[in-house]
């Protein structure tokens, strides 16, 4: 049966950023570059903090997510015996 929660990779993704607090860079849609780490989001918007300040990022303006580190959200060893 499936979970009733389910999640999507999206919400995975920036849960484990923000759990993890890996610093990231943000690609807006117009080319500006925001660096920080990723305090908060929910379907519409990104919190995005640096230094003491904060920025609120709608998600609809986010080209791209990098993250500095390494992520790893799934176990690959899992993954190539279910493909």
């Amino acid at each position: 049966m499936i979970s009733d929660k389910v999640s999507n990779l999206q919400d995975t993704f920036l849960n484990h950023l923000r759990k993890n607090k890996n610093p990231v860079t943000l690609f807006l849609v117009n080319g500006v570059k925001l660096q920080g780490i990723i305090t908060w989001f929910d379907n519409f918007s990104v919190l995005l903090r640096r230094d003491a300040h904060s920025q609120l990022v709608y998600k609809h303006a986010i080209s791209t997510i990098m993250p500095t580190n390494p992520v790893q959200l799934f176990d690959a060893e899992n993954v190539d015996n279910e493909g």
